[in-house]
């Protein structure tokens, strides 16, 4: 399947392009980006062609995969549903429940398919946790700490302003809520709790029964950075392995695949738009309840 990339920030230049020209099966045929400048480096070295139009880009292949902000996401995966590309999507699909549903409402129309790249879905390690915690089941809740912090100056993520304008929640928040619910099931409410700079605490009723918290920062101290989750129940504790040092590539490449063989069989994805609009949906009543918040101490 001929793919186009648009993007050209370091998640297009560290794992979007180098995935997708080195997967087989795949044809990376050329990227876009709003600086053309941007473009043309990054399409040299993946040894592919710069477009400087993205209609044309898209008329060109067959998939489009996305490493823009969730804003301009917003504004191009409509376009490119309607020309009958597929769509593989960056997390969070966008900033607001409507807009999102736009994306979702584009894509079912003009019935491509469509994945959103939440990274540990498509991970090996945390795939076999995933399955080893619903084949014993009887669990009755969970956590994930996640802490990062994006100003350090060796962070690669750290210029990136729509991370800085929405931290945590936003960012680090879809990967909380897609691992979650891998493990103990959809997500039926959640109730949000601020803290100083971004930091945030979700608590997740799942439909399982379970309950789950996830506590988050993207501006901690860099000695408390770090990841962790698990699961408790019957069978006690069981957490989640820790990600493989540097491991993304391959789960974006597991994540084209899987794009591929979606649109061949015309069967959905666990982690397609739908999913990703509901991700956009929980986000955004976790955010108007911190606001609500802000207001009532103000």
């Amino acid at each position: 399947m001929r793919f186009g990339l648009i993007g050209t920030g370091p998640w297009a230049e560290r794992v979007h392009g180098p995935a997708l020209a080195s997967a087989e099966g795949i044809e990376l045929v050329g990227v876009w980006g709003r600086s053309a400048e941007r473009a043309g480096a990054l399409a040299t070295t993946l040894g592919v062609d710069p477009y400087d139009d993205v209609d044309g880009l898209v008329a060109d292949v067959d998939a489009v995969a996305f490493a823009v902000p969730p804003d301009v996401q917003a504004d191009l995966a409509p376009r490119v549903a309607a020309a009958g590309k597929h769509l593989l999507l960056e997390k969070p699909v966008a900033l607001d429940p409507a807009r999102a549903r736009v994306v979702g409402d584009a894509v079912a129309a003009a019935g491509v398919a469509s994945v959103v790249f939440f990274t540990d879905r498509f991970v090996g390690s945390a795939r076999a946790w995933f399955g080893e915690v619903q084949e014993l089941g009887g669990w009755r809740g969970g956590w994930l700490r996640w802490f990062s912090a994006l100003q350090d100056e060796a962070n690669p993520f750290g210029a990136s302003p729509w991370r800085h304008e929405q931290g945590a929640l936003w960012d680090i928040g879809p990967h909380a809520i897609s691992t979650l619910t891998a493990a103990l099931g959809p997500i039926r409410a959640v109730r949000a709790v601020g803290g100083e700079a971004d930091l945030v605490v979700l608590t997740f009723t799942h439909e399982s029964g379970a309950t789950s918290t996830a506590t988050l920062s993207a501006f901690a101290p860099l000695p408390a950075c770090g990841f962790e989750a698990a699961v408790w129940g019957e069978h006690g504790l069981l957490p989640m392995p820790p990600r493989p040092e540097g491991a993304v590539l391959e789960p974006f490449r597991t994540a084209a695949h899987e794009l591929v063989a979606a649109a061949e069989s015309g069967a959905g994805h666990a982690v397609d738009v739908v999913f990703g609009v509901h991700v956009v949906e929980i986000l955004a009543d976790a955010a108007d309840q911190l606001a609500g918040a802000g207001s009532r101490q103000s």
